[in-house]
């Protein structure tokens, strides 16, 4: 097992995939403990400045995902995009070592 992982080879995908699936686990945690708090009533909801401030946060994060959701299509055909370019890149850079296309008789 120790020689797969020695022996692995990643590179700039799996770097990006990595680091954007750690950023969204993270995302999703803090409004789940954020909507915990708030649906608890933990910040307050007395009609003092406090109790205003939680409802604002409550309503500002329920329109913040809504406009995060409607993104979400668009950074990720903008992602897929991106990906498919940097393999061609690659493909065309090892096509560039191994001497393929550059002519020649049989």
């Amino acid at each position: 097992m120790r020689s797969l992982v020695k022996n692995k080879r990643g590179g700039i995908a799996s770097d990006l995939i990595a680091g954007t699936g750690g950023l969204v686990i993270t995302v999703i945690i803090v409004f789940v403990i954020i909507s915990t708090i708030l649906g608890a009533h933990l910040l307050g909801t007395t009609e003092t400045a406090e109790g205003n401030s939680a409802g604002n946060l409550s309503s500002n994060l329920t329109q913040g995902v809504g406009n995060v959701a409607t993104k979400i299509p668009t950074i990720l055909l903008i992602a897929g995009v991106v990906l498919l370019f940097g393999v061609i890149v690659i493909l065309w850079m090892q096509a560039q070592k191994m001497g393929i296309g550059k002519g020649g008789g049989l």
